[in-house]
């Protein structure tokens, strides 16, 4: 319990001995623990306590006192309500929760009930990382998820997660073995995670789970997480549409937890949840944490956007397209009709760049309906809101309109395109017409600000209006009319917030004005050094319309805001499928654009044990390579093996900096774009579907756990061997590496021999120990490839080009002199090296016994540096893409001079 909550507790045992604020304030907090309090006073949100030490810390504002409790300072701090929401995101972003409590009475209903009465407040709003609305506070182009998680015993030990996006609705659950847990948390990747009290202990605890979902753990409530309330929350919050039995007994569970932590966050405001969608079986690719991590999905292994396949393939133009894209390539599927289905409907808009474009530029202005609907619902919504639906809904009819337009008998629409244009051909037009002719062109964030209705749509909300706007002219007029009756010229009607309107006089013309010579018609309010103030009877009669025309209208328009939010609402499950069809067809035309643009291939894909890459390019290093002027090497990749037994095996050999990391992750992500429904960066492409995807590349420790380098490389391998199927796709790289020679080539050489007997995968395997192409001499789906390189007057020179066969060394000390190692040391590896290949690695320490020490040998004598090679240069400057074919041609013959010129040299 933090401090803040004692100190509710201390209430609790003796009340009288704070004020009646403190006593609301420390009730309310005891209400929410664990929550930071936003304790509404006036104009400002406090927080107090240790609430008020964590938020000054957080937010950098200025911790103050105020009053005393027990004898001590009372440490506070406050944010503007009016900016709260800035505050909110950084608070919710450090992983803090925040318990909104608003003033729930007027104040004047307070001071009736007496002087020491203190204001009704309650909390409206628990704000957590899982359950934002706002568009300022939520992730820009991803799902903002909450997930559940539920365990029952039966027999065996699994688990059930269930998880939603608020903020648009989708909500689905999944059963998941316990191997698995990490695995798929790190697919989802929530916001925030809840766990019922005994397994949130559990978890907490747990070794396998890597600190950043432990961190993001929080306690569910523990009167929901049983399936039996959760087949009763079900059926009350979905109205009969869902039947629970359809869902196992631990699902029934987390989803009843979920539903129960959103209802208590988001207080009595109601959340358009769709029903649950249950993943049975294994319905996409699986990938564990550690190849997310290494392969770079959705951000890099820093955690940055810029550098992730997503940034570089993404080219959705809405935030829905863009949640829709992230979900897919997290998540690519492993049923080869649903895949296809998906490269159909690309071939078909790759096949009519026109559609494209035009699709582009409509969904590009279309506003985003799942969120503003999720708003409304919540009623935190506002005519924007309301503006963007009846918008998006005009958008989705205009675009199944051209999406019809472009049906021909050459070019029919495939069926999910076809869903597509019907699903948005039925968006309510009556809707969109309603709130078109309601909505002003420019509406206000809030519906308490007034002024959203067009003019003419209700005629009493017109006369009031008129009324409010007319009143310079009137006071223009009554003015006139009183400096005629009195003659002075100098006679205003001003107005301020404490007399209201008033006749102001040079104070030489006021006792004029107070004699009664105009009938009394002038009331004495106020006289100044200079000036007197008056009021009369039209002015309080008039300034009273005024008022009341203002209020009035503002209660005609807070009506008609509720009445269009009644009409949107009821359209609710089918603006949700507009939604999602909007956002499956910007990805449709993102990836279409992806493959006409950057060359992308169609790949087939069926239920085989294939895996055929012909020109197969690195999306990401293309991309990068592009941007600097250069030309990425593509290579082949042909993973079938042999008469269906099993996969193929590569072993890879070649220097360091010759590309062999490149090429292992490239065909893993051709295989996970192939799979997630879009073109490849290859000539062409067969996959057999990959049921999962294993990647072992790069070096890492986990410092946290006590865990080195070797260790974390050899638990991934574990995992590896133990998880893969004939249908998988494993990439390694340089495994053994981080021990002794000898240990590290026993364990990479047995990984290699139970990868092809045990497992049978499809699978790369890049290592520098050159010994083991020996085993394609005894294991038949082994074969040798290299990264070739070329070596030039002491230069290395990396080609990036895989071919058949062995490298016969690893070129690691001309990598070091290229890394800038200094030129003595380099000599003295090679010397080092020279003794080891002369007398051999029987016994490495005996044939370096009677070497120098390096500060006993003479000064090395470097070689010179080679010199420049001008045709190397030459190659280098040269610009294909860009010469004429006559300029091509008088390149080549500069080349032969130079090679002449060279060779005389």
């Amino acid at each position: 319990m933090d401090t803040t909550a004692q100190q509710a507790g201390n209430f609790a045992s003796d009340p009288g001995a704070v004020t009646p604020m403190m006593a609301q304030f420390f009730e309310i907090k005891g209400a929410n623990p664990g929550y930071l309090l936003f304790y509404r006073m006036g104009d400002f949100y406090e927080l107090f306590f240790e609430d008020a030490e964590i938020a000054a810390q957080a937010l950098g504002i200025t911790l103050t006192r105020r009053g005393k409790h027990q004898g001590a300072d009372i440490p506070m701090c406050g944010v503007p309500v009016h900016a709260a929401q800035d505050y909110l995101k950084k608070l919710i972003g450090l992983g803090h929760r925040v318990a909104v409590c608003e003033q729930v009475e007027d104040p004047a209903e307070a001071r009736r009930r007496g002087s020491k009465s203190v204001v009704k407040r309650d909390v409206v709003r628990l704000v957590t990382p899982g359950t934002l609305t706002e568009d300022d506070l939520l992730p820009q182009g991803g799902n903002n998820f909450l997930l559940s998680l539920a365990r029952v015993r039966h027999g065996d030990e699994g688990y059930a997660l269930a998880w939603t996006d608020i903020s648009t609705g989708e909500m689905f659950a999944a059963d998941c073995q316990p191997e698995a847990l990490a695995d798929e948390i790190g697919r989802i990747d929530p916001a925030e995670i809840i766990a019922p009290p005994a397994l949130f202990q559990t978890l907490k605890a747990e070794a396998g789970l890597p600190q950043t979902v432990v961190a993001r753990l929080v306690q569910g409530p523990a009167d929901a997480s049983d399936s039996e309330t959760g087949a009763l929350l079900l059926r009350e919050t979905f109205a009969g549409l869902v039947d629970p039995t359809a869902f196992s007994r631990p699902a029934r569970a987390a989803l009843g937890a979920l539903l129960a932590y959103v209802a208590q966050t988001q207080k009595s405001s109601g959340v358009a949840l769709r029903p649950p969608l249950v993943e049975r079986g294994v319905s996409h690719m699986r990938i564990d944490m550690a190849t997310r991590a290494s392969l770079e999905l959705l951000v890099t292994q820093r955690g940055e956007t810029r550098g992730a396949l997503r940034h570089a393939i993404d080219l959705t133009v809405t935030q829905p397209g863009a949640r829709a894209f992230a979900q897919r390539l997290a998540a690519p599927l492993v049923d080869p009709a649903a895949i296809n289905a998906r490269l159909d409907m690309v071939e078909r808009l790759v096949a009519d760049t026109t559609l494209v474009s035009a699709l582009r530029g409509m969904l590009r202005t279309t506003p985003d309906i799942a969120r503003a609907l999720t708003r409304l619902h919540l009623d935190r919504g506002g005519p924007r809101d309301l503006a963007a639906v009846g918008r998006a809904i005009a958008q989705a009819r205009t675009i199944a309109g051209a999406l019809k337009a472009s049906i021909s008998d050459l070019a029919p629409l495939p069926p999910g395109l076809e869903e597509i244009a019907a699903t948005l051909d039925a968006a309510p037009q009556p809707v969109a017409d309603e709130l078109a002719r309601a909505l002003a062109d420019d509406v206000p964030l809030l519906a308490r600000d007034g002024g959203f209705v067009a003019t003419g749509y209700e005629a009493e909300l017109d006369t009031q209006r008129r009324l409010g706007s007319e009143s310079r002219k009137i006071i223009a007029q009554l003015q006139a009319e009183l400096v005629d009756l009195t003659d002075v010229k100098a006679l205003k009607i001003r107005h301020n917030n404490v007399l209201g309107f008033f006749v102001e006089v040079p104070a030489s013309h006021g006792a004029r004005l107070m004699n009664g010579a105009f009938d009394n018609r002038f009331i004495h309010r106020q006289t100044l050094a200079n000036a007197m103030r008056f009021t009369t009877g039209e002015l309080a009669d008039l300034e009273g319309r005024i008022a009341r025309a203002n209020d009035i209208a503002l209660e005609i328009e807070a009506a008609i805001f509720t009445r269009l939010r009644e009409i949107v609402l009821v359209e609710t499950p089918l603006l949700q499928a507009v939604a999602d069809a909007l956002a499956g067809l910007d990805v449709a035309a993102a990836l279409a654009l992806l493959a006409a643009e950057r060359s992308f291939a169609r790949p087939k894909i069926d239920d085989s044990l294939a895996f055929m890459i012909e020109g197969g390019r690195h999306p990401v290093v293309e991309r990068t390579l592009e941007g600097e002027g250069q030309s990425f090497v593509a290579n082949d990749c042909a993973l079938s093996g042999t008469n269906g037994e099993g996969g193929q095996l590569w072993l890879v050999t070649g220097p360091n900096m010759g590309g062999k990391s490149t090429f292992l992750r490239q065909n893993a992500l051709i295989a996970i774009l192939a799979q997630m429904g879009s073109y490849v960066p290859a000539r062409s492409a067969h996959i057999g579907v990959v049921d999962r995807v294993f990647s072992r590349v790069g070096a890492s420790d986990d410092i946290a756990s006590g865990r080195s380098t070797f260790m974390v490389e050899m638990v991934e391998t574990a995992a590896i061997l133990d998880r893969a199927t004939r249908h998988s796709l494993v990439i390694l790289d340089e495994i053994g590496r981080g021990t002794a020679t000898f240990d590290g080539l026993s364990i990479a050489w047995a990984c290699v021999e139970a990868l092809h007997e045990s497992t049978g995968c499809r699978a790369l395997f890049a290592t520098h120990y050159h010994e083991m192409t020996a085993l394609a001499a005894t294991l038949e789906r082994v074969s040798n490839h290299t990264m070739k390189v070329r070596e030039y007057q002491g230069e290395v020179v990396f080609l990036h080009e895989v071919g058949p066969g062995a490298a016969d060394r690893s070129y690691g000390i001309q990598v070091a002199r290229l890394a800038g190692l200094p030129g003595p040391v380099i000599a003295r590896a090679r010397a080092v090296l020279d003794t080891l290949e002369k007398r051999g690695m029987a016994n490495p320490a005996s044939a370096l016994a009677d070497l120098p020490l390096f500060s006993q040998s003479p000064p090395p004598v470097l070689s010179p540096q080679p010199r420049d090679n001008p045709l190397i240069s030459m190659i280098d400057e040269a610009r294909p893409d860009e010469m004429t074919p006559r300029e091509a041609l008088e390149w080549i013959y500069e080349l032969k001079k130079a090679r002449h010129a060279d060779g005389a040299r």
